[in-house]
């Protein structure tokens, strides 16, 4: 009896849709999953890349595990203006395998099929590697990424609640706490939010607290905990 694999290898960077949103989306770790299509195993494994050589590894790697496979699919975009763009089908009917759409940035989905004897046509395809590749990415979390400013402010312990309080209001992120002759509060603030609390903090204290910027950066929240992905001074 013959054996067949096939092997989606599916990157998503949607640039065009971040800029019209700019929040992007990535996946929290690397994560895998499976599902059975009419007997059909379609197994998703996602990882986190930062360029083209990273994705290439992937697939080297996929391509070692999976030796006997008949099919090495994938597709991949990097760049925050589309620079590069791959994909391939590799044998599978055109458009099936390599091109599910998901709104995740800067990320490698590898989904693997076992053949289970039933042809499953182009639109059972279609969902069977869509189905996989976001399974996959559900194991892995979503979290939404943004652009932010890291600051601080060095309060008094009378202006310290009120700060805090301001925090909460704006959905800006406390990220430490130290406590001395003043308070020195770390914080990051969504780089849209920035001048607006600035001024806030401004004239709610006459001037008497300054918010000192720090780095410009890219910052993941997930289950409640932040990521800093990116950073420059």
């Amino acid at each position: 009896m013959t054996k067949e694999i096939s092997t989606g290898i599916i990157l998503i960077e949607n640039t065009a849709s971040c800029k019209r949103r700019a929040i992007l989306k990535r996946v929290h770790k690397d994560g895998s999953a499976q599902i059975t299509e009419k007997k059909s195993r379609f197994i998703g494994d996602v990882y986190n890349i930062e360029n083209e050589e990273d994705a290439l590894y992937y697939i080297n790697e996929t391509k070692k595990k999976y030796w006997d496979a008949r099919h090495h699919c994938y597709a991949y975009i990097i760049g925050n203006n589309n620079e590069i763009k791959r994909f391939s089908d590799d044998g599978e009917p055109s458009g099936t395998a390599g091109k599910p759409i998901l709104d995740v940035a800067n990320c490698l989905i590898i989904v693997t099929r076992y053949f289970g004897g039933t042809l499953l046509g182009t639109g059972g395809l279609i969902r069977a590697y869509s189905e996989a590749a976001k399974s996959g990415i559900e194991a892995s979390g979503i979290m939404e990424v943004k652009k932010g400013i890291q600051a601080q402010i060095d309060a008094d312990y009378n202006s310290f609640g009120k700060i805090q309080y301001m925090c909460m209001e704006r959905n800006i992120i406390i990220t430490d706490t130290e406590y001395g002759e003043n308070v020195h509060i770390n914080m990051i603030i969504e780089e849209s939010e920035y001048a607006h609390f600035q001024k806030a903090v401004a004239d709610a204290f006459a001037g008497r607290l300054e918010i000192v910027k720090n780095d410009n950066v890219i910052f993941g929240i997930y289950d409640g905990m932040v990521q800093i992905l990116t950073s420059n001074n």
